[in-house]
């Protein structure tokens, strides 16, 4: 399989696309699987991996589901996309609709996206309006403007966009040769763990993998719809990814929990920071807030015996840290300014 290829070359026979759908890319997915050198063995975790989908061209793993949503789009002759984001849908979608030259549409919550994804969207090109009320306010707007309309909506409610996502779970088994025994993703829209399950379970049924993991999802204690059961109307959470009151993708969150044997809990804030920047400090790995959730809920289903030290877990770092730097930038401490030479900056330094 060429690694080089984009999602839909390398997977072409599990997604739904025909010869006349039009095969683009920006070269996504083929995105790493990277083994924990410190954070495992500090947890006594054995085999720990990070599937770091930062490194997708727009730097979050919606690419996957994006370029086969657009490339469906473009077979049905549809030139206009539209989606409602918190951010990174709304890079992905401008991104692709550039290199097709298409038109893109982004609807995001005024004052809720973080600025460097809300640059994305408009150096691509895309025409962002920024709606006043939360996201579930703005996808709601965006259904219906697409059921009136000719335009395609390209959020995960696009069961092209749940296709394309899942050839990450087929990844993390072309990687280590089978499923590992825990999946650890951030939930918001909840789109990704309705995929990753859907991957594995396909990948099973054909006997690519002997296995199937068990999902742990991981919302923000101020946006954690599916650990408390009911809609939250006012989500507030540092981790801009994941808030999201109302998921699309609720039932296929709740399903991919239940079948697999596994669960989805709320972590802080501060949890989800702290997460951030040990992955960042001891593994070399900048992820956004969203991102680090999953971590910061391994790290207490570790401690509190929840998970099998002895197991194989991945943990998915959804997107890159410099989506969102500033959430981080508050945790860190500044830069020494210095006047002098090199031996005043070694006194400074303790060298």
């Amino acid at each position: 399989m060429n690694a080089a290829a984009g999602v839909i070359d390398r997977y072409r026979d599990w997604l739904p696309v025909t010869e006349a759908t039009p095969a683009i890319t920006l070269q996504e997915g083929s995105t790493p699987l990277v083994p924990s050198r410190n954070i495992g063995p500090s947890l006594g975790l054995r085999r720990l991996y990070f599937k770091y989908e930062g490194l997708n061209p727009t730097g979050s793993f919606k690419d996957r589901g994006m370029v086969v949503a657009v490339a469906r789009a473009m077979e049905e002759g549809v030139r206009v996309l539209v989606c409602a984001s918190t951010g990174n849908t709304s890079a992905s979608a401008a991104a692709y609709a550039a290199s097709q030259r298409l038109r893109a549409i982004v609807v995001v919550p005024a004052g809720k996206i973080a600025m460097n994804k809300l640059s994305q969207a408009l150096m691509y090109g895309a025409k962002v309006v920024a709606l006043r009320g939360n996201f579930d306010a703005a996808l709601e707007t965006v259904r219906e403007l697409a059921s009136q309309y000719p335009v395609a909506l390209v959020n995960s409610v696009n069961p092209d966009r749940i296709q394309g996502q899942k050839t990450a779970a087929f990844e993390v088994v072309d990687t280590l040769g089978d499923a590992p025994d825990y999946l650890v993703l951030p939930v918001g829209n909840a789109g990704n763990i309705t995929a990753y399950w859907k991957g594995f379970k396909e990948y099973r049924a054909a006997g690519r993998c002997s296995v199937l993991p068990r999902m742990v999802g991981a919302q923000a204690e101020g946006a954690a719809p599916i650990v408390t059961g009911r809609p939250v109307a006012a989500p507030k959470t540092v981790a801009s990814a994941i808030e999201i009151g109302n998921p699309a993708s609720w039932e296929g969150a709740t399903t991919a929990r239940d079948e697999s044997g596994g669960l989805i809990d709320a972590v802080t804030d501060t949890e989800i920071l702290q997460a951030q920047i040990r992955l960042a400090s001891t593994e070399g790995l900048f992820a956004e807030p969203a991102s680090c959730a999953p971590l910061a809920l391994l790290v207490r289903l570790v401690r509190d015996g929840r998970v099998q030290r002895d197991s194989t877990t991945v943990v998915v770092l959804t997107g890159s840290g410099l989506k969102d730097p500033d959430a981080a930038l508050g945790n860190v401490e500044p830069p020494i300014e210095l006047d002098g030479d090199a031996r005043a900056m070694a006194k400074a330094l303790k060298l």
